[in-house]
């Protein structure tokens, strides 16, 4: 089958996912130094990952105090400004919540309802006045287990249960509200201001809560995220909507949204190279979102929601092939990845499985290698986590430090780490087939896939340049094809690693 790829503010090149701390073991500066030295040429883009006050919270930047403040260990705004200059810059807007540490709660907790933010947040009693119902409850999505529902103590012996949809020191907004359209709107703004061209807009499926739905991507939710577009393009920014859902789902919101992730590839890719079968994920390829950010490996664990079952209604693989999925992630990283996924770490989505992309594959750099190539030539702009560039392994220490299963994926480097890292013989061909997907102009055309079991093909055409990716896993057989104005050009996988 034949696609077009879909149109973006963004350049069709690969970006960068990265915090700025972790990566540089410094700030900002420090970042816009390595993207100009060591990593020149490589990412048209940036996702920078939480930078606000404070980037050391309990959910490592994504529970804000102020989201209208760079943390100063890392900089200030003129210093994002400057790193967009040269980088389409993506941000996260935290759409659904704020830190129970911020300002604007505590003046709550301080003077409750007389509180000049207490129009802010929500309640329980504001969606559900009369109460909530043992059926009500039943039809809230969740995405750990749990209340929903934090209770926090008031002025004058009184008490509200407040919504918490993540965890107790991340208070919901009412998006609803003035106020909190508003605090949305100030942001938007302040990102504009400061080269922002991409917005993630963080758990925005949860972000609207209505009694009797499952206040998880209703159709008051899609009304909601079309506003807030409508006011980022106004301001010459996209969206990016991060939703986990099941995959007839996720095709269903990418038709009303400027982008979306394809969460699905990832974990189908790492079923195709265990089972030497590619069929589920050519089946995937001809159906998928083409307007879309695609990615491997996140600050997030590797999503299976994406590719499961859902009430009845089949998966792309089944209970049983995903049950063999997981449990070969947790043979190739010698068990890590199950010391940091489900309840065994505190986690918040039980539906993730935390382990780094290159672990997950056994540190194999060849399989690892194909993966990415994989990655590069599906439908979409492809993003690269810092980790993930680098090869790192599970940070085990890290993980025993915090006991946060998504720290397993998180690693604080230093220049020496950077420095040895870059030298591996996976990282240099990794940045080879960077740049390849980035400077190929047949990646703007149409694409196709063809193939069966353990082959497949992927192909891109656009007037005189084709690019093709021939897989065959049982003959270990990889080859790009380039052809330019009639001249064609042979590069095998296997031989970028020598």
């Amino acid at each position: 089958m034949q696609f077009k790829i879909y149109g973006s503010f963004m350049k069709n090149n690969v970006q960068l996912i990265t915090y700025v701390d972790r990566l540089t073991g410094s700030d900002i500066s420090a970042l816009n130094t390595l993207l100009h030295n060591q990593f020149s040429d490589l990412f048209s883009g940036v996702h920078l990952l939480p930078f606000y006050f404070p980037i050391d919270g309990s959910d490592a930047g994504f529970d804000p105090i102020d989201h209208t403040q760079v943390d100063s260990r890392l900089g200030q705004w003129q210093d994002v400004k400057l790193l967009g200059e040269a980088h389409e810059l993506m941000a996260d807007l935290i759409v659904n919540h704020m830190s129970a540490q911020s300002l604007e709660f505590k003046d709550v907790l301080k003077n409750g309802k007389k509180s000049p933010f207490w129009e802010l947040f929500l309640t329980k009693g504001k969606v559900f006045p009369s109460g909530l119902t043992e059926q009500q409850q039943q039809q809230i999505y969740r995405p750990r287990p749990g209340s929903c529902f934090t209770a926090f103590d008031l002025p004058d012996n009184e008490s509200a249960e407040f919504w918490t949809t993540f965890t107790s020191n991340q208070i919901d907004i009412d998006v609803n509200s003035i106020v909190g359209r508003e605090y949305l709107s100030r942001i938007l703004t302040i990102f504009a201001q400061n080269n922002i061209k991409m917005i993630r807009l963080d758990a925005a499926g949860y972000a609207i809560k209505k009694a009797g739905t499952s206040c998880f991507m209703i159709d008051e939710t899609f009304d909601f995220i079309d506003e807030l577009t409508k006011s980022a393009n106004k301001l010459g920014m996209e969206t990016l909507v991060e939703i986990h859902s099941y995959y007839q789902t996720q095709i269903e919101i990418a038709k009303r949204v400027d982008q979306v992730y394809d969460f699905a590839l990832p974990p189908l890719i790492l079923h195709s190279i265990f089972s030497s079968n590619f069929n589920a994920l050519i089946q995937w390829l001809t159906i998928s979102p083409k307007n879309c950010i695609t990615v491997l490996d996140t600050h997030d664990g590797i999503g299976i929601i994406d590719i499961g079952p859902m009430d009845g209604k089949p998966g792309l693989l089944t209970e049983q092939q995903i049950d063999q999925l997981v449990e070969t992630i947790h043979i190739n990283s010698g068990g890590e990845s199950k010391m940091a996924t489900g309840t065994a770490a505190s986690n918040v989505d039980l539906y993730q499985v935390n382990c780094t992309y290159y672990d997950a594959l056994g540190q194999s750099d060849y399989g690892y290698l194909l993966a990415r190539a994989i990655q590069f030539f599906s439908p979409g702009i492809p993003q690269v986590y810092y980790g993930g560039l680098l090869a790192e392994t599970n940070d085990m220490t890290l993980l025993e430090q915090t006991n946060i299963g998504r720290d397993i994926n998180r690693p604080y480097l230093n220049d020496a780490q950077l420095a040895q890292a870059i030298e591996k013989p996976f990282v240099k061909a990794m940045m080879a087939l960077i740049k390849l997907r980035n400077s190929c102009s047949a990646f703007d055309g149409v694409f196709s896939v063809l193939g069966q079991g353990a082959e497949i093909t992927l192909a891109w055409e656009n007037e005189e340049s084709q690019a093709r990716l021939t897989i065959n896993l049982l003959d270990k057989y990889s080859v790009i094809e380039l052809t330019e104005r009639g001249e064609s050009t042979l590069i095998d996988l296997q031989e970028l690693l020598a």
